[in-house]
């Protein structure tokens, strides 16, 4: 059942370094609000069900690449698409891919322990490593990152190649979604769910990073909650609420 209330994972003083994950990130950027009742006061939003079907392909993806990682071989979709890259091997791999670890950087100004748990890294042979993050989907349209919603996975892979360079990495700017879109045209299921593969690069740019972290810590040290966000589905269902029960 859901707790709405929390007394772990607050941010409590200006000085206590806080752990702040990529997340959490972009839950600032689509509500202050939110952001804050959550990270400061302990209410977090109500948990949305788990893409469980989305967790088995990133497994099986993961195994599958892991195979070509321990041969230091490419994988065929790299071979197709000309890009000229092995599957990055690396100790703390499986660290950077675990929630609850991942890949971590102090950030000094703001006191932040900034995480992010990625799905997969290449290395070019020059060293330079490309961030790689897998998505599931079942659609008749062309995938592409235009979507409004998918400009979340864009900045996602943006702090990433942000974190990975504070670890003193040589970073690509392009970095690939594989993308596996499941297929509903066959005539039969017979236990199988089939998917297309798509390779979409994306050429992203960290550079708003540090000034959002400012703004996050400024959020987190006032005392006052931030206002209602007319673009958060949250705060409007909220005052809906509220509405409908000062009326009654």
């Amino acid at each position: 059942m859901y707790n709405p209330q929390r007394s772990r994972n607050l941010f409590v003083t200006n000085n206590t370094k806080f752990k702040l994950s990529r997340s959490k990130i972009e839950d600032f950027l689509s509500c202050p609000r939110c952001f804050y009742l959550d990270r400061r006061c302990g209410t977090g939003r109500p948990p949305s069900y788990p893409f469980t079907l989305n967790n088995a392909v990133d497994a099986l993806l993961k195994k599958e690449f892991d195979q070509y990682r321990e041969k230091g071989k490419p994988h065929p979709i790299c071979v197709d698409h000309n890009i000229d890259v092995i599957p990055f091997s690396h100790p703390q791999l499986n660290d950077w891919r675990t929630n609850l670890k991942g890949v971590q950087y102090l950030h000094d100004k703001t006191n932040f322990i900034i995480t992010g748990a990625l799905d997969d890294l290449w290395v070019r042979p020059n060293g330079e490593l490309i961030v790689v993050d897998y998505k599931a989907t079942s659609t008749s349209k062309e995938i592409t990152l235009e979507e409004d919603y998918r400009q979340a996975y864009k900045r996602q892979m943006e702090i990433y190649q942000w974190l990975l360079r504070r670890n003193g990495f040589k970073v690509s700017n392009t970095g690939y979604f594989v993308y596996c879109n499941g297929n509903t045209e066959k005539d039969t299921f017979t236990g199988k769910l089939e998917f297309k593969i798509s390779l979409l690069p994306y050429t992203g740019n960290d550079s708003w990073i540090d000034g959002k972290l400012h703004e996050i810590k400024a959020c987190l040290v006032k005392d006052s909650i931030p206002e209602f966000c007319s673009t958060c589905d949250y705060c409007q269902y909220w005052l809906a609420i509220r509405k409908h029960s000062q009326s009654s």
